[in-house]
């Protein structure tokens, strides 16, 4: 459905984990944060925990922000996003990191389902760490941002696990893939070859009026998901009616954007402000910029 998506879609296999660990483990990090909670299980099996980290000054009701990392749908894991779950929660969200199954071990929709379940565990225990489970957004980035916009936009996620959709109050997307065009490439195949239908597969078909506001942000030197990835998907959504915003920054590539998350990589991309007032607004929190310059490239 995106031209040029599938092919370079193909680079998410391929890229290791590694860097984004190291990453983790050598950049600053917010302060001002507590770990709530490790490794708490969602669903059965190592792969369905999560990771729960709250403002230190532990606020009732405080809107809630569910982070799905990237990694082709077979890699990635938590613990090397500790800066990201720091970064929303310095910000005033409590924030729940969740792992998922990945491929081999699943192939479509088994994550997206892993996603569903930790938002229904989300719900039925937000307020134990301080979070309004009414008030939730969601953020990915790559096949993280995938997820994250199928799981709000399909309903029959949220009808599958139980939980409330109308809670959801927005989606962001970092660098996501919404659509794809050839299923016969080989890692597309490998991990949604099983769909009876692929369109289901792809967020742009669950675009409509009644789905929730999204926000998706892009660089404009991704060599992994091209950029028109999120201007189709923003077009698409603006076209049914829904509440859409897109923007791209200025020499990001595709690393680069969730990586602008921490502190030290803030002045390459406005990222985190931009997440910060969008899930603000959508929760009706009044705005407090994010310690985040806007770089002059940002658009």
């Amino acid at each position: 459905m995106i031209r040029a998506v599938a092919a370079a879609i193909l680079a998410l296999l391929a890229a290791s984990c590694a860097s984004i660990g190291a990453f983790n483990h050598t950049t600053p990090h917010d302060e001002g944060v507590v770990r709530a909670a490790n490794d708490v299980p969602y669903g059965d099996g190592p792969r369905r925990t999560l990771d729960v980290y709250a403002p230190e000054a532990r606020p009732t009701n405080a809107p809630v922000i569910v982070f799905f990392y990237g990694g082709g749908w077979s890699s990635g894991a938590k613990g090397d996003y500790t800066f990201a779950g720091d970064a929303f929660a310095a910000q005033g969200f409590v924030t729940f990191v969740p792992d998922y199954r990945v491929y081999p071990e699943v192939r479509f929709p088994g994550f997206v389902e892993d996603a569903a379940e930790a938002l229904r565990w989300v719900q039925a225990n937000a307020a134990r760490y301080g979070g309004d489970p009414d008030r939730i957004v969601l953020v990915g980035h790559s096949a993280g941002a995938h997820i994250a916009m199928l799981t709000a936009l399909d309903p029959h996620y949220a009808q599958q696990a139980d939980f409330d959709r109308s809670a959801i109050r927005g989606v962001v997307g970092l660098a996501g893939a919404y659509g794809f065009d050839n299923f016969n490439m080989p890692l597309l195949r490998n991990v949604f070859g099983a769909a009876t239908d692929p369109m289901t597969a792809m967020p742009v078909h669950f675009a409509s009026r009644n789905a929730p506001p999204i926000l998706l942000l892009h660089g404009d030197r991704d060599r992994r998901v091209p950029v028109r990835s999120s201007t189709r998907m923003y077009q698409v959504a603006h076209e049914a009616g829904q509440q859409a915003e897109v923007k791209i920054y200025r020499g990001v590539d595709h690393p680069g954007i969730i990586q602008s998350l921490a502190i030290a990589r803030r002045n390459e991309a406005p990222a985190l402000a931009d997440t910060v007032a969008f899930a603000q607004r959508v929760t009706g929190v009044q705005h407090v910029a994010a310690d985040a310059p806007t770089p002059a490239g940002a658009h």
